[in-house]
């Protein structure tokens, strides 16, 4: 690894950590994901708790909530606190409520959602803040449907300088068919593409960080469709070759992931076929992402 790499790891790693009073918080690594105890979700959080898991998400981007008996309103009361819940525009919704998404995987499924590296719904004009995955049945085998998340900020930093400067200045386009390929979307959906910086600043913190991904960025913009596709390639490689930007998060039943899709991208591994998984999903409204 580069010099001017392993400075922004050094960095990063060696970083004075916040100190919790009303919770535990454990890094899964120095980079990223962090389990948190002492919380029952199930009830209200007091203003001092709330204040505490704000803080060690903008510290750690992805909070691992274990062995919570979570109904879907109460699930919905944690994720209320963060901001207003996001509607779902596609069917797959639990029970009817637009505000909870359904992720099933069966011996059936042809595909689960996530299996490549992403962040959700970024060829949305003003893609998520983050998600809520509840597991509510894990493979019947006891494991299996781990998801690993990538520290975006990290992914930026790792850049040479020269690369850096000439990003600054590009935006890429986002669209919401490249999901889709070689299948056909229900008649509802309403396809989306829109068009982000290609780095972007973290809306609180202020933190750089690289805003293209595999899942829905199409082609850069003010490049040739050579230039962009070389450009992209590299760097979503960069989030699939380089393991010390991520962190797996292994689930368990009862357990409660949080993660910041503004400066995180996760990808959810399909290795328990033909067992099943069951999950539901609250996502929460977020803003334009800007350079």
């Amino acid at each position: 690894m580069e010099q001017f790499a392993l400075d922004a790891v050094e960095r990063l790693t060696t970083r004075p950590r916040a100190v919790y009073d009303t919770i535990g918080v454990d890094p899964l690594t120095p980079v990223i994901g962090a389990e948190v105890s002492g919380l029952d979700l199930s009830k209200e959080l007091s203003d001092e708790q709330l204040d505490e898991v704000r803080r060690a998400f903008l510290e750690h981007h992805v909070l691992v909530f274990r062995d919570q008996e979570l109904s879907p309103a109460g699930h919905k009361r944690f994720a209320g606190y963060f901001g207003e819940l996001r509607q779902m525009p596609l069917t797959g919704t639990d029970d009817g409520d637009p505000a909870i998404l359904d992720l099933t995987a069966t011996k059936e499924s042809r595909y689960v959602a996530g299996e490549d590296w992403h962040s959700d719904g970024t060829a949305d004009a003003e893609p998520a803040l983050g998600s809520m995955l509840y597991v509510t049945h894990p493979p019947e085998i006891g494991s299996g449907g781990d998801t690993l998340f990538a520290n975006m900020h990290l992914a930026y930093d790792l850049l040479s300088p020269p690369m850096k400067s000439f990003l600054d200045g590009l935006t890429a386009v986002h669209d919401g068919l490249i999901p889709w390929q070689g299948y056909t979307p229900p008649p509802e959906y309403v396809v989306p593409k829109s068009e982000h910086p290609v780095v972007v600043r973290h809306p609180e913190t202020g933190r750089k960080l690289l805003y293209v991904n595999g899942g829905f960025t199409s082609h850069i913009a003010q490049l040739s469709r050579g230039e962009s596709r070389a450009l992209l390639d590299l760097l979503f490689g960069l989030v699939a070759r380089e393991p010390l930007l991520s962190c797996r998060v292994r689930w368990a039943p009862n357990t409660l992931v949080f993660w910041d899709n503004r400066c995180t991208q996760h990808h959810a591994i399909w290795d328990y076929y033909p067992h099943s998984r069951h999950a539901r999903r609250i996502s929460i409204n977020g803003g334009r992402p800007q350079a």
